[in-house]
């Protein structure tokens, strides 16, 4: 299913970061000559399918693939206006690195900069943990959305319907 999120009425994200930057976390934007690392990182981690969808990211302008860096390695990222405009994700931790904010700085990271764009709202496409973004950023539900705009993905059963 997808969900909605207001962008205009989202929780501050300040001490977040600052507490990630505290315990040695970068958060940016992905840099144009990362991006081999990144979509190589995202693929050995994640799907060839997110990969896909973050090579797009680097073609927007600016970068709508952000990053989370520590020791010099990536141990996070997300993007947004990869598969539709006004879409946020696909989004991952490295496993080791979850349950420490990451992924919600990452989440606010992407949703905020939606938000500078002048979207009003985003859709969180394909969601996973609707419980996690629904208390994070109080995404809603949007009925009907069960395959949505993964329908007919080559190769994905769970969204050939």
């Amino acid at each position: 299913m997808d969900m909605l999120v207001k962008l205009y009425d989202l929780p501050d994200s300040r001490q977040l970061r600052q507490r990630l930057t505290q315990a040695g976390v970068s958060l940016r934007r992905a840099l144009a000559p990362e991006k081999h690392k990144v979509i190589a990182w995202i693929t050995d981690n994640f799907s060839d399918y997110w990969a896909s969808e973050a090579d797009v990211a680097f073609s927007r302008e600016p970068v709508s693939c952000f990053i989370a860096v520590k020791d010099g390695k990536i141990i996070g990222f997300a993007c947004h206006d990869v598969t539709c405009r006004n879409f946020f994700g696909p989004t991952g931790v490295d496993p080791k690195a979850q349950k420490g904010g990451i992924g919600t700085a990452l989440l606010f990271a992407c949703l905020e900069d939606m938000k500078h764009a002048g979207y009003g709202y985003a859709v969180i496409g394909g969601v996973g943990p609707a419980d996690y973004y629904a208390k994070a950023v109080s995404a809603v539900p949007i009925e009907g959305s069960d395959v949505g705009v993964y329908r007919g993905l080559l190769g994905a059963k769970r969204f050939e319907g």
